[in-house]
C-alpha cells in the first residue's frame, strides 16, 4: 500500500490545497505563510512517516504531522 492510499493522507492534502485557496488573497504574510507552511508539512510528515522502515521512525513522524496539524488550528483561531 501506498501512503497515497491513506485515507488521513488524503484528507491532509485536500486541506492543504483549501489552506492556500483560502488564505490567496490575504495581506498579512507572515500568517499565510505560516499557515500554508503547516498545512504542507501535514501530508509531508505523514507520507515521509509511512516510508520509514521502523515504527519508531513511523511514530516519529506521525507526532510532528499531528503538531503541525494542531499548529494550524491555534493559528486559525
Amino acid at each position: 500500500m501506498k501512503y497515497e492510499n491513506l485515507d488521513v493522507w488524503k484528507k491532509s492534502f485536500s486541506l492543504s490545497l483549501f489552506v492556500y485557496q483560502v488564505f490567496n488573497d490575504l495581506r498579512d504574510f507572515g500568517l499565510k505563510d505560516q499557515m500554508c507552511r503547516c498545512a504542507v508539512s501535514v501530508p509531508s510528515n505523514i507520507a515521509e512517516g509511512y516510508e520509514r522502515y521502523s515504527d519508531k521512525e513511523r511514530a516519529y513522524f506521525l507526532s510532528v504531522a499531528k503538531a503541525e496539524f494542531f499548529k494550524l488550528v491555534v493559528a486559525s483561531s
